[in-house]
């Protein structure tokens, strides 16, 4: 007998279970797999009990916690736009077309219908993916599992968060159905853009209900919420389509839709609407947006904004607009803002660019260029206001001021003229004189006086718009013009309230105050009104209006203005380029003038417009008029010879001395 047949081993060793040695060691293994499974539970118990404590209370799974919102109206009480949290009510998922959850199964959650809120294989698979690559590079949670992080805890990244997020979506799983979880994930997850919610995603994206979405619009919904700012279709369109173009080829894998229903979707591509609203209303949307936080904090519940805008008005602007840089993009056109102020200051329609989806920049409130001979209007004010009138004869001739000599844009000079003809024809030569006689500080003074709030240069140059301003502030100093002499500080901001109806804010009216006395106010608007009637602004009129205005171009024509009235009602134009570089030869009298018009023309029939009013009356005693320019005035002024382009104006100056912008 072997050693190993005496300890009764036999063929096993030790692990002979049939004598009562074997049966000894049975029971010693069957011990200690209880003693581990107790101190497993034990375990397993107290890490229920430790991460358990502090879970958020899930009796309120149905409410909305979201960011107060702020909500604009036009005048009328037609909606601009939404900011801050956007919710909609929540969607029946019945109600959707099939592929819509399926998209979002497809791409976040494949093995969704068969799992228990947590995905075994998934997690397998990423733990893979990240030890292959060194770091993370792949996500296993499960749409149950985004849903309990979503509803109930923080986005911190640790091992606590983690755990509990499992034990949440257990429970989920527990409780409700797939169908159920499905559609609280579908009405609860942030798509970007202050959306959250499928419902109020389609609205935002495509301005269409959730129940009529497309295969492709679906696809690029669901391939959002990967990073909803990364692949934002309004932030960049691309990278959300190619991001789709992975969502509807998981779809095909998952049998969610046919091949053919994919090649359809790339047969029509998406199309994004890029706001709440029409794009263009935006800018007035973002301009205010800022006022509200300044005028009442950081909102803590739903506000409501009622604004001045005319929503059919800026519609026609923004029309205008394209139509215009259209017709003269080879020209250089490539931006344009629009500004109208009615006779107290309201913002009646602002554009603030092309397109708003391209470009948020602010051009009308944002962009400071230079104004070009839409300044004049100022020095030729200080000069009424010191005893020139319109008739007083003045020379086009060569001058020099300093080191700096202004020229024409014919680059001729034309002798003898009056002031409203110097005016009308944009002379460069004589509104430099003007500035340089009636002291360019007071010319700065009459500026700020009427409403511009830039700095102004009191170089020899600012006679000709060297002063780089909005069209906003444009358009509110020359308001005074045409309301009769009163100042009318711009604002779009009418009302705050609470949607419970507490008011919060209250634009309340500035004290009147006459910034434009008579008969200076009498005279610039004649001269003003000979700008458009045989001036340079001659393609701004408009037949059975009482109109008046100025045209504005800067050197090398980087800058083009029309800025023009008629009673109560203002508007300013600019157009240019972003870069800041030339157009072809465009000046006020051009493009500016014409855009100017198609606007106005199709929106006075609209309002209540009145002849510009003559303002108040001159005080008693009050002498105006230059004798001593009268006397001197001996030569008898003859209209100037026509200029070879009647519609235009300059800025430019001699080489060698500062260029303008």
């Amino acid at each position: 007998m072997t050693n190993a047949e005496r300890r009764g081993g036999g063929g096993w060793g030790s692990f002979n279970f049939g004598g009562p040695g074997g049966r000894g060691t049975l029971m010693t293994i069957l011990y200690w797999a209880a003693v581990a499974a107790v101190w497993v539970a034990i375990f397993f118990v107290g890490l229920v009990f430790v991460f358990s404590r502090d879970l958020p209370d899930t009796s309120k799974l149905y409410d909305i916690h979201k960011q107060p919102s702020i909500t604009y109206l036009d005048r009328s009480g037609a909606l601009l736009g939404v900011r801050g949290s956007q919710y909609a009510p929540p969607v029946d998922i019945d109600k959707l077309p099939v592929y819509v959850p399926a998209a979002f199964v497809a791409i976040e959650d494949r093995r969704f219908y068969h799992h228990w809120g947590f995905d075994t294989w998934g997690i397998m698979r990423a733990l893979s993916a990240d030890l292959r690559h060194g770091h993370a590079v792949e996500g296993a949670s499960t749409i149950t599992q985004q849903l309990a992080r979503n509803l109930f805890l923080t986005p911190d990244q640790n091992i606590k968060r983690k755990v509990q997020e499992v034990m949440l979506a257990v429970w989920l799983e527990h409780k409700y159905s797939k169908k159920q979880i499905l559609a609280l994930y579908l009405n609860r997850v942030y798509f970007g853009g202050g959306a959250y919610g499928i419902e109020a995603a389609a609205q935002r994206f495509f301005n269409k209900p959730a129940a009529q979405l497309s295969v492709g619009e679906a696809a690029m919904l669901a391939g959002l919420l990967k990073s909803p700012t990364h692949y934002s279709p309004v932030g960049d369109a691309e990278r959300s389509a190619s991001r789709a173009t992975i969502v509807l080829d998981k779809m095909v894998e998952t049998h969610a839709i046919t091949p053919e229903q994919r090649a359809e979707a790339f047969a029509h591509p998406v199309k994004v609407s890029k706001t709440l609203a029409s794009a263009y209303i935006q800018y007035f949307v973002d301009w205010v947006d800022g006022q509200t936080r300044q005028l009442v904090g950081q909102p803590q519940q739903d506000l409501v904004v009622e604004t001045t805008l005319d929503l059919p008005l800026d519609g026609l602007a923004a029309n205008a607009v394209r139509a215009t840089i259209a017709k003269d993009y080879n020209q250089g056109v490539q931006q344009a803002a629009l500004v109208s102020v009615d006779g107290v200051g309201r913002v009646r329609a602002l554009i603030g660019g092309l397109d708003y989806g391209e470009s948020q920049f602010n051009r009308a409130v944002d962009a400071r260029r230079q104004a070009g001979s839409s300044w004049k209007p100022f020095v030729y004010l200080a000069a009424m206001e010191a005893g020139r009138t319109p008739d007083v004869v003045v020379v086009d001739e060569p001058l020099t001021i300093g080191n700096w000599s202004p020229h024409n844009y014919t680059n001729r000079f034309l002798g003898a003229m009056t002031l409203q003809q110097a005016l009308a024809q944009s002379i460069n030569t004589v509104a430099a004189r003007l500035a340089d006689e009636v002291g360019r500080d007071n010319v700065a003074h009459v500026a700020h006086r009427l409403g511009i709030m830039s700095t102004v240069n009191t170089d020899p140059a600012m006679a000709l718009g060297t002063t780089q301003v909005s069209p906003l502030e444009m358009a509110q100093a020359y308001m005074p013009f045409g309301n009769g002499g009163d100042l009318a500080a711009a604002y779009g901001i009418e009302q705050i309230r609470t949607t419970n109806g507490q008011v919060l804010y209250q634009h309340k009216a500035d004290a009147k105050v006459n910034v434009i006395g008579n008969p200076p106010l009498t005279y610039m608007d004649q001269m003003m009104r000979a700008v458009i009637a045989g001036g340079t602004g001659t393609k701004a009129a408009i037949p059975g209006y009482d109109l008046a205005g100025k045209t504005g171009t800067t050197s090398d024509y980087k800058d083009a203005w029309f800025c023009g009235f008629t009673g109560g009602f203002t508007t300013v134009v600019w157009v240019g380029k972003d870069d800041n570089t030339a157009m072809k030869k465009v000046t006020g009298g051009g493009a500016p003038a014409e855009l100017w018009k198609s606007y106005m023309a199709s929106a006075l029939p609209h309002l209540q417009v009145q002849k510009i009013p003559a303002g108040p009356a001159a005080p008693a005693g009050a002498v105006y008029g230059d004798p001593i320019g009268d006397l001197l005035s001996h030569t008898e002024a003859a209209p100037p010879p026509t200029p070879e382009t009647p519609d235009e104006d300059d800025t430019r100056h001699k080489a060698g001395n500062p260029p303008q912008e």
